[in-house]
């Protein structure tokens, strides 16, 4: 069943790379689903939620600083470890040539990740370079935790 996102803006998302895991919601968001939440939109942006301790910008920067709230630090990579929760931080160029931080992924302890495609579906899929493509960009930080 094919999701409701438009596929040029996830061109690497296949029939073999993943699956639909619930409807369309738009309660929250890829940031809240990552950081474990399902119940409130985060966003550097007002009014929506954003940790305090975090600059309200939409920098790969203000993402760790929010995420490192919760206990994770910034690694090395998404392999997957034992006992170790991992996010991936996704960043794509702006039209004026900046980078903006705009996704978030969870990996789950089967190795896999999973992703909240804005107010679209949850998503189950193999790597982190799944959902890469105009509308997230690239994973271009990784951060982990111990469960």
């Amino acid at each position: 069943m094919p999701g409701s996102w438009s596929p040029s803006n996830l061109p690497f998302l296949t029939e073999d790379n993943h699956s639909i895991e619930s409807p369309r919601k738009n309660r929250y968001n890829c940031l809240s689903w990552a950081a474990g939440s399902k119940r409130k939109w985060w966003s550097p942006i007002k009014p929506y939620f954003w940790p305090p301790e975090a600059p309200r910008e939409a920098t790969i920067e203000a993402f760790v600083r929010a995420f490192e709230t919760l206990g994770y630090a910034v690694c090395a990579d998404g392999s997957l470890e034992l006992g170790i929760e991992k996010l991936a931080i996704f960043a794509r160029t702006d039209p004026a040539g900046n980078l903006v931080a705009t996704h978030a992924a969870r990996q789950l302890p089967n190795g896999r990740w999973t992703s909240k495609l804005g107010p679209l579906e949850d998503i189950e899929h193999l790597r982190p370079e799944d959902v890469n493509g105009p509308t997230y960009g690239a994973p271009l930080r990784y951060m982990s935790r111990v469960k």
